[in-house]
């Protein structure tokens, strides 16, 4: 059995990670011994130092980070030595980068900066070559579709009986695809109309799905449900034949009765639904979105929004996923005009005077 105090590597892509047979996420430095790297070693080494020892990474988190680092920091740097890079090289590294979205570029090297401030915290350089670099400033997206009523209606009967309740979960309570994915009987409380989001299945590394509490503490909330949408649920699970003596069941499961795999559920079920209700770009994460515009829209209270959707900033409910709707920004002139030039918005007997 390999553990933390030798120094065991696996080949994983093209780089080595290092790994600890007892620790529940087979990674072990971070909160067991560190792996040793030297001045003289070469980067590939740190960076997988580094993403073996972040505990704080979970699931698609670490699939991300190990991406970003496997396609787009090791071609360049995983030969050089840790001593040898200078600024000029990150910013080469960056600028070779064009052409990629801006958020693209900044969360890459934010990888890139955590590495090596780690290497820094480590005192294996003194310095990190990462500062004064220019980085593309992010752009507006471009405006995400919101569904209405009708087009939700349509997308839950796509979607057919065994998924139609995870598109009102969605739209109407804001859960993410994870935490639809990970929720249980337990979960729901039929008599006191609630739901508790404590867990989720997200993609880990390699594809690989992992279970596992919310990210933030923010993402673990109980919240209140439409009546309307508890006779919803009610109705998935008589379908299932699911009862409350089945805590520990999934509320939504695969075609084989097994835990959802997102790869599975967005190609086989989720795509061809948006195709056939003529949104064939529209992504459960729209879900959210439409959500938090209707919650905004409707007056709802922005800390009262950040609660319902999990987020630990109210800058992510507002600068993320709400969307000024035209009927909302026409609202807002006709309040503007009535407080700030009320007699110009009262009829007006010699409003049809003309110029000279």
């Amino acid at each position: 059995m390999l553990h933390c105090g030798s120094d065991p590597v696996e080949h994983l892509g093209q780089f080595r990670v290092a790994r600890c047979d007892v620790c529940p996420s087979g990674l072990g430095q971070g909160h067991h011994a560190a792996i040793g790297v030297g001045v003289g070693d070469r980067w590939r080494r740190l960076a997988a130092s580094w993403l073996a020892g972040n505990p704080s990474k979970r699931g698609s988190g670490m699939a991300r980070d190990e991406s970003i680092v496997r396609n787009h920091l090791l071609p360049v740097l995983g030969d050089r030595r840790l001593g040898s890079i200078a600024p000029r090289d990150v910013q080469v590294l960056v600028a070779s980068w064009d052409g990629q979205a801006a958020r693209t570029v900044r969360r890459q090297y934010g990888v890139l900066t955590a590495i090596l401030n780690y290497a820094v915290a480590s005192d294996l350089i003194a310095r990190s070559p990462a500062r004064g670099v220019r980085l593309p400033e992010p752009t507006q997206d471009k405006r995400r579709h919101i569904v209405d009523a009708s087009e939700l209606a349509s997308l839950a009967e796509a979607l057919g009986v065994r998924y139609a309740a995870m598109a009102y979960l969605g739209a109407v309570l804001g859960l993410r695809w994870a935490e639809c994915a990970g929720l249980r009987v337990r979960s729901l409380d039929f008599l006191g109309r609630t739901i508790t989001v404590s867990e989720q299945r997200t993609r880990g590394v390699g594809g690989r799905m992992v279970e596992g509490p919310p990210k933030s503490e923010a993402g673990r909330r109980t919240l209140s449900v439409p009546p309307e949408l508890m006779e919803v649920l009610a109705e998935h699970l008589r379908r299932r034949a699911v009862t409350a003596a089945d805590p520990d069941a999934y509320v939504f499961v695969g075609p084989q009765g097994g835990p959802l795999e997102y790869s599975g559920f967005r190609q086989r079920t989720w795509a061809p639904a948006c195709r056939k209700i003529g949104l064939p770009d529209l992504g459960f994460h729209d879900l959210r979105r439409a959500n938090a515009t209707v919650l905004v829209r409707s007056g709802v209270d922005v800390k009262t929004a950040q609660t319902r959707l999990g987020h630990s900033d109210p800058r992510l409910t507002l600068g993320i996923y709400a969307q000024a709707s035209t009927r909302a920004d026409r609202d807002a002139a006709g309040r503007l005009a009535a407080e700030l030039m009320p007699s110009a918005s009262e009829p007006d007997s010699n409003a049809a005077q003309h110029w000279p």
